[in-house]
């Protein structure tokens, strides 16, 4: 069984700065693309930042600048900076793994659950 356990969420004023945390464990054969997405009361999930196994980033133009994903492969851990935050980027942001298990012969998105970011004053 695979789970992703986020941390790092919480309450940060206007301009404040976040880190975000997501472990991958259980069963895992490979990992591809993890990523973090976000969703605010009202919208749709929307892609927020990627980073392939071989580092290779891709980031939603708003936050270009502001946000760094990395990861550690050796722990099957991303991460995201988060700088200069806004109102309305208050979410939930849910991290997503695309990731192969041995019993497996395709990889599969797997989510977490989410960790709420609050950006307010």
């Amino acid at each position: 069984q695979v789970q992703l356990v986020e941390s790092g969420g919480g309450l940060v004023q206007p301009g404040g700065s976040l880190r975000l945390s997501c472990a991958a464990s259980g069963n895992i054969f490979s990992i591809n693309a993890m990523g973090w997405y976000r969703q605010s009361p009202g919208k749709q999930r929307e892609l927020v930042a990627q980073i392939t196994s071989g580092g290779h980033t891709n980031y939603v133009d708003s936050v270009k600048g502001r946000f760094t994903i990395s990861r550690d492969n050796a722990k099957n851990t991303v991460y995201l900076q988060m700088n200069s935050l806004k109102p309305e980027e208050t979410a939930v942001y849910y991290c997503n793994a695309d990731l192969r298990t041995p019993a497996s012969l395709m990889a599969r998105n797997y989510w977490g659950e989410g960790p709420q970011v609050t950006v307010s004053s």
